[in-house]
């Protein structure tokens, strides 16, 4: 589970305003906690809550998929400045829907109101020493007997403790309150005797602790001071636990500790402090609904009493934590499936969320444009390492040329099997500026992340969850990768076709559209070189016939209007450019000349049409085909895969709709025999574009679909082809 452990030392707000606290966490407690966390194999963030806490809790916890538990907030926040501090990081968490251990904001402000805590705890019927609060210096004395004590009405950590034993030390250390803590005090009558404090840990039933004494030793007040809780009041405070209390009392103590934690409405943990006159008496003080988890305190020596170690304490925090908002008593990691395959194939994804989402980053970061090589060698490089060294696929010599393709397979091989189909290369053209790798809490931007980065990342983590669960030997696999994308896979399409052929079932690692599409048709794409060129006229001479611009434009406007949707044809034209001399009208014009269409047939028709719309040479011109992407045809076959994917991703409720898109791929390649779908990458926004964006929840979602659907076809018999 990802758990961040959040926690407040320093300033970061907009401005200082209203009571600083003064009460901090230690760095080497903080360390203790995530290295616990660790031990207990959660995903773990360290953040300092100040006004961007929320930004960074959005970074480390993005949506989750069906079955991934949200992640948990461990709270050892006191908060920064103002009234009621232990309320604010638990309030920001309830606004925005995060999960968190410990009290609730009503929680922590009735136990930080220490007046308010006694007369709840008066009106529940617990016992609790009488007391009076003063409001302003010049006030009267109360009607409670010295010796007193005095404390800050707000404020926790024994601020401001202090024992006085007549009107002068309690005028002085009120005034003391008064001036530095700048709130009421509270007056209590002091119990003399022993102080004991009981844990609370869980919520239904809550389960306490030993409890424990504070030994105070000779010298000193027999309280528990700010000075004694930070080892500076140069004696040695000692606790004992369990404490050596006669059963019945601590069956008492115990008791009223549950009553406390429930009586203000406390989650999963908390402290109730005590003190026991010569009577054997009990009295609650005050709940600590924020207890120190530091090393010398009683809470975690309670614990280490109970046989709880501190790992196993911060872990069973988050237990309980778990299950109070997920609704089970002891939750499992991911769920009842988990020691099935597809729950332990659950398990290995979300627990590396993390290095899926890294591994995004190192391909978006990495340089590789079509026509790049050393960008190119380094990304091949990478794959081999990825596919070949760490997975153990074997390489298919020849379905490779190590030019612009490269093929690998699982133990049970390709042929007859399943066909990964993806792009190395960023097609992108030089004229697109470079864009770096950034991310928000939805989505991750940079150049290729949508088109290459995410499906390649999507792909290796699929494998590897397979291969976590010992299944990816089992599936007849390949994949083939090539790096002329941008190329119109003028150099592969010879090893695509030979590869796909061999595949009972083909899928094309092509970024999934907006609104969450898979295809299972493809346009066509034609790509020509136009040139018309002329005579050079002088500007404001008589002409016979229109210039070379003019004229090529008037024929490109009556090709564009052979654009028809109902026979799926479109007709476009872009770099267009023209050359001239000085003071001459244009004697050169070209540009590239698209044709976009869901027939063949259709597509010769149209490319016989533009031919005769430029008609005789009465300039010279030419129209060379440059490239040819085959459109991706609608078949049953393609139907058959379709429907199993969406019936993949109903169970597992992600959004999956099919579309067809006007855009070619490489499964325009596919030959009459396979089953072929594409865009099963992770959904992309703007691709091709310096806004190109890739869905946070999508990558995820979309490697669990693919791993899922990888492992029905483990031990699938297959055809030799």
């Amino acid at each position: 589970m990802k758990i961040a452990l959040v926690y407040s030392r320093s300033t970061n707000v907009i401005n200082l305003f209203g009571t600083p606290n003064k009460e901090k966490i230690g760095l080497k407690t903080i360390k203790r906690i995530a290295d616990s966390l660790k031990a207990g194999k959660h995903q773990v963030e360290v953040i300092e809550a100040g006004k961007d806490v929320v930004e960074q809790l959005e970074h480390f916890m993005p949506r989750v998929v069906k079955g991934e538990r949200p992640g948990l907030v461990f709270n050892v926040s006191y908060g920064i400045q103002g009234q009621a501090r232990y309320t604010h990081v638990p309030s920001i968490l309830e606004m925005v829907g995060i999960p968190y251990i410990g009290s609730g904001p009503l929680a922590h402000s009735l136990a930080l109101d220490k007046v308010v805590a006694k007369m709840i705890f008066r009106q529940q019927g617990l016992p609790t020493p009488d007391f009076a609060v003063l409001d302003a210096p010049g006030f009267e004395l109360p009607d409670l007997k010295f010796p007193l004590i005095v404390k800050p009405k707000n404020e926790a950590v024994s601020f401001g403790l202090r024992v006085v034993k007549n009107e002068r030390e309690l005028r002085e250390g009120a005034d003391v309150i008064f001036q530095k803590y700048e709130q009421p005090v509270l007056v209590e009558q002091f119990i003399q005797g022993r102080e004991v404090n009981v844990g609370i840990l869980g919520n239904d039933p809550p389960e306490a602790l030993p409890p424990a004494e504070l030994l105070f030793g000779k010298g000193g007040p027999k309280i528990y001071t700010y000075e004694d809780k930070t080892r500076r009041s140069g004696r040695e405070i000692e606790i004992e636990c369990p404490a050596r209390l006669p059963a019945k009392l601590a069956e008492q103590a115990v008791d009223l500790a549950k009553k406390a934690f429930k009586a203000l409405g406390c989650y999963d943990c908390c402290r109730v402090d005590m003190r026991i006159d010569r009577q054997n008496r009990l009295y609650i003080l005050e709940v600590n609904s924020l207890p120190s988890l530091g090393e010398h305190g009683s809470y975690t020596a309670a614990a280490q009493a109970a046989g709880l170690d501190y790992a196993a304490l911060v872990n069973r925090l988050v237990d309980v934590a778990a299950a109070r908002y997920f609704g089970t008593p002891a939750p499992p990691q991911i769920g009842a499936a988990e020691t099935e395959p597809e729950g332990r194939v659950f398990s290995y994804l979300i627990e590396r969320r993390d290095k899926l989402e890294k591994r995004v980053e190192e391909w978006t970061r990495m340089h590789r444009r079509t026509g790049d090589p050393t960008g190119l060698r380094e990304a091949v490089l990478r794959a081999r390492e990825i596919f070949q060294d760490e997975l153990k696929l074997k390489p298919i010599p020849d379905l490779s040329d190590d030019r612009c393709a490269w093929a690998f397979e699982t133990a049970a091989g390709a042929s007859g099997g399943t066909l990964l189909v993806g792009n190395l290369d960023v097609p992108y053209e030089r004229t697109v500026p470079h864009h770096m790798f950034r991310r928000d809490p939805e989505s991750f931007y940079g150049e290729g992340v949508g088109l290459t980065a995410g499906p390649l990342a999507m792909t290796e983590f699929a494998l590897r969850a397979l291969r976590a669960v010992r299944q990816l030997n089992k599936v007849p696999l390949g994949l083939m990768l090539y790096s002329d994308e941008g190329q119109d896979c003028r150099y592969s399409a010879e090893l695509l076709r030979a590869a796909m052929s061999r595949a009972r079932q083909v899928l094309v690692l092509r970024p999934g559209n907006p609104e969450a599409h898979i295809i299972n048709q493809r346009r066509g794409w034609r790509s020509y070189e136009l040139v018309v060129e002329g005579s050079a006229g002088r500007v404001g001479s008589v002409q016979k016939r229109a210039d070379v611009l003019q004229w090529s434009m008037e024929r490109l406007q009556r090709a564009f209007a052979l654009t028809s949707r109902s026979k799926r044809i479109a007709v476009a034209a872009r770099d267009i450019h023209s050359e001239s001399y000085p003071r001459h009208l244009p004697h050169k014009f070209s540009c590239t000349l698209l044709l976009n269409y869901g027939d063949v047939s259709k597509a010769e028709e149209v490319e016989a049409a533009i031919r005769k719309i430029f008609g005789k040479k009465e300039y010279r011109w030419e129209l060379k085909l440059i490239s040819d992407r085959h459109p991706m045809k609608k078949r049953q076959r393609n139907e058959r895969i379709s429907r199993a994917y969406l019936k993949l991703a109903e169970e597992l409720e992600m959004p999956l709709q099919v579309e067809s898109s006007l855009y070619p791929s490489a499964a325009g390649l596919a030959p009459a025999g396979p089953a072929v779908m594409c865009g099963i990458g992770p959904v992309a926004h703007h691709a091709f574009t310096p806004e190109e964006s890739l869905s946070r929840i999508s990558l995820m979602q979309r490697t669990l679909l693919l791993a899922r659907f990888l492992q029905t076809q483990a031990n699938i018999p297959v055809k030799q082809k």
